[in-house]
């Protein structure tokens, strides 16, 4: 790993960040560091400096880990001795060349993470496996914005490689799944919206159900399945054409479809059967064989209000639920419709296929109820206000592209975890599914996705990324084995078929020491990564308030972050003049400050389903992201210096600044006063104005950056000072100036009107706090 990147990149070249990154070796001591130990991984991002090997991996015989560079060689005897259960294996005879000047690749101290390509020449079936996308388009839409949805269809699928395989379903009160075999004429199979259908009732209808006895496969069974594993079955080729063959049928479909026909009566909402135009979908793709990628890729521009997955009724006079229904148990339809998709999320990761949300509408659509199905087989979702606004079209755009913009969109991962004997896991948060794989290393208490060391990650993609809690089993001070090896080992395995439909198994095995932070906690501090801890702290919160009735999320918070500085800080007892935090510490109050304002935590601010959103999006992108969509950056731009990093605090807006907000799903350009007045007189266009006309052309040029490399595209703001839209800044920034002390400002500068404490405050309090005796 090259040393710039070392410095560039926190999280190296095996793209893992633990919140502590030395360990106590006992349950209490580890209780005691208060922040979890967990670690946050992004299995398939890609690594320049990885070697691809292209030969089968050798495993353990005994744990099944598999050889990497912190195992024991003896190269007279050909052994290898496990770091994780300390059994002795031969090499076989394919490694007889083997010694200490000539090693393997996967025995390089540098090479922790290896990845295999698993040859397709041996195994033919893993090559005839093209990726299926189903297309699921509502028409319960106004024309213009079925004209735009309808246009990034078309875009999109002429951006499909040639050999992906194509389907299309519309829906509105019923659903209508489209033979595209015959081009001369259009035939349809109709399925009514208000009923729930099986898969087998799928399959019988579309004339697939004879497949039916010959299917098998169930979840986690891989793709090897006899000669024509891969292949679809026969009778679903009149529905899946490839992209080559069925692009011109497919865009004249498009052009004829109309807005759904059903009359909607004044005073009511349009039939909307999304539950059932899901299921349908699930049944086509699952007729394909188990171990072909196939992807739902689903356009809805409203609220399901017929059928399974109903959120609302028709009555326009019925709002959809809001955080306070789902609070007081008033929303009537929520929980039927979670576990309608609870049991299409069990189907979908039974055949290994995604469901990806293109939600776009000014009321809610369901996102809220779709979480689940959406977060277990890894989708995408991307939530925006309308299918012609930019935040859909680049965003859907970005799904299909190839080379350097692309997602890098792999299908059918599984990931499995071998850990040293103390440590056991408790489970993941982020898109994947537990595979109930018992073992030694099962925790009892679970976190998120647990009760296993085996997940299913039916979509997964270069960002995605996952939190894995752990848990240190150990009671004892130290066992007589305990003192031999000061260090512990963690081996994640991810198998994957890659965009180009190639099996490859990454392996990446990581080392951290255990420590005796009884005796003294000076390296534990050390070894504390607070950005990782903030993000594990925000994931943890945003579970618990989903699971635990009556979660007070602020509390939690707090009380954790007082016992943490009670812990590390550095103060006499009862003066908190005296108290001072490690820089291992230093940033992470804030991060807490800013985590309460959030809207992972404030949630009454936002639609269950914009909720639901962000924190799919916070569960799935890497630390760095996520401490964005927490604590947003400031960038400030002004004549008499270059643009530089701003405090995130009111004090920051200047009449006479730019100022620019990153918050990952929103990107605000804010113009001070000033600025706004000379834009809004043209002098921008006057020849002798030149460097104001950079000056306001800066943040534009920054913003187009950060948009162009981020999915979902997030949203710009371009607003002034005073503005109505000025909102999106100031809800953001640290209150130090309100109503009560504006008298004290700097003239120029701004208010917020709110009655939140700002920054001083609360760590004024958190120092009193921290420091009390009791």
């Amino acid at each position: 790993m090259s040393t710039e990147m070392a410095q560039t990149d926190p999280e190296g070249v095996d793209v893992v960040r633990m919140t502590w990154n030395v360990w106590p070796r006992t349950k209490v001591e580890a209780s005691k560091c208060v922040i979890p130990i967990a670690a946050s991984i992004s299995p398939i991002r890609p690594n320049p400096d990885m070697p691809t090997l292209p030969y089968h991996p050798l495993r353990c015989k005994t744990c099944s880990a598999i050889l990497n560079s912190f195992c024991r060689v003896d190269f007279s005897a050909h052994i290898w001795i496990c770091p994780f259960c300390f059994q002795r294996n031969h090499f076989p005879p394919s490694y007889s060349q083997i010694s200490e000047t000539n090693v393997p690749a996967e025995l390089y101290p540098q090479f922790s993470t290896i990845e295999y390509h698993i040859d397709a020449s041996a195994q033919p079936q893993l090559v005839s496996s093209p990726p299926v996308f189903v297309f699921v388009l509502d028409t319960c839409m106004i024309e213009e914005e079925l004209g735009f949805a309808k246009s990034a269809l078309k875009r999109a699928i002429g951006l499909l490689p040639d050999n992906a395989m194509v389907g299309f379903v519309s829906f509105g009160t019923q659903v209508q799944v489209h033979e595209l075999g015959f081009s001369d004429l259009s035939k349809v199979y109709v399925f009514r919206g208000s009923k729930e259908l099986s898969k087998d009732q799928v399959l019988d209808q579309l004339g697939l159900g004879t497949m039916a006895g010959r299917r098998t496969g169930g979840p986690g069974q891989g793709f090897q399945k006899g000669p024509q594993a891969g292949v679809l079955n026969l009778g679903v080729t009149r529905f899946l054409l490839p992209a080559s063959e069925c692009e011109y049928t497919l865009v004249s479909l498009l052009d004829e479809l109309s807005t759904d026909q059903w009359p909607v009566p004044p005073g009511n909402r349009a039939l909307r059967c999304t539950g059932v135009a899901l299921s349908v979908a699930a049944g086509l793709v699952g007729a394909c064989l188990p171990g072909t990628g196939a992807r739902i890729v689903a356009l809805v521009g409203g609220p399901c209000t017929e059928g399974p997955g109903a959120i609302v009724s028709k009555d326009l006079s019925d709002p959809v639920r809001s955080h306070k229904d789902l609070d007081k148990d008033a929303a009537p339809y929520f929980k039927k419709a979670v576990q309608f998709y609870e049991e299409l999320a069990k189907q979908l990761v039974s055949q290994g296929h995604v469901l990806d949300l293109f939600a776009s509408a000014l009321d809610q659509v369901g996102v809220a109820e779709m979480k689940v199905v959406i977060e277990r087989t890894g989708g995408l979702v991307v939530l925006a206000e309308s299918f012609g606004h930019a935040v859909f079209k680049d965003s859907f755009k970005h799904v299909f592209e190839v080379g350097e913009q692309s997602l890098g969109l792999s299908f059918n991962g599984t990931l499995e975890i071998n850990c040293s004997k103390d440590i056991k896991v408790q489970g993941i948060i982020g898109p994947c599914t537990s595979l109930e794989k018992k073992g030694p290393a099962v925790a009892n208490t679970v976190i998120g996705q647990g009760n296993t060391t085996s997940w299913k990650m039916c979509g997964l993609d270069k960002s995605t990324c996952l939190t894995v809690f752990f848990d240190i089993s150990s009671s004892e001070k130290s066992e007589p084995s305990g003192n031999l090896n000061p260090q512990l080992y963690i081996q994640f395995l991810t198998s994957y078929q890659s965009p180009d439909g190639q099996t490859r198994l990454r392996v990446t095995t990581i080392t951290r020491r255990w420590i005796d932070s009884a005796v003294g906690s000076e390296e534990l501090v050390q070894g504390f990564d607070q950005e990782a801890a903030a993000v594990v702290m925000a994931r943890l919160t945003s579970y618990k308030m989903e699971m635990e009735e009556g979660f007070d999320a602020t509390r939690w918070l707090d009380r954790n972050l007082i016992r943490l500085c009670s812990k590390f800080g550095d103060y006499r007892k009862d003066d908190p003049t005296s108290f001072t935090l490690n820089p291992s510490f230093s940033l992470f109050p804030q991060f807490m400050f800013n985590l309460r304002r959030s809207q992972f935590v404030q949630v009454f601010n936002n639609s269950p389903d914009e909720t639901a959103y962000f924190r799919i999006l916070l569960n799935r992108e890497n630390v760095i992201n996520a401490a964005v969509m927490i604590q947003p950056s400031l960038m400030s731009y002004s004549f008499n210096s270059l643009p530089a990093p701003a405090l995130l605090d009111v004090a920051s807006i200047a009449a006479d600044r730019i100022l620019l907000l990153d918050s990952y799903v929103s990107v605000v350009i804010f113009h001070g006063m000033t600025i706004a007045q000379w834009r809004n007189m043209g002098y921008q266009n006057q020849p002798e104005h030149q460097a104001f006309a950079q000056l306001l052309q800066a943040p534009h040029d920054d913003a187009q950056m950060i948009i162009r490399d981020r999915f979902p595209g997030p949203r710009l703001v371009v607003c002034d000072q005073h503005g109505s839209q000025a909102r999106f800044l100031l809800a953001k920034l640290n209150p130090s100036a309100t109503y009560n002390n504006a008298h004290e400002m700097a003239a120029g500068s701004d208010v917020i009107f709110t009655d939140d404490v700002s920054l001083q405050v609360f760590f004024e309090h958190l120092q009193r706090l921290a420091v009390q005796s009791s």
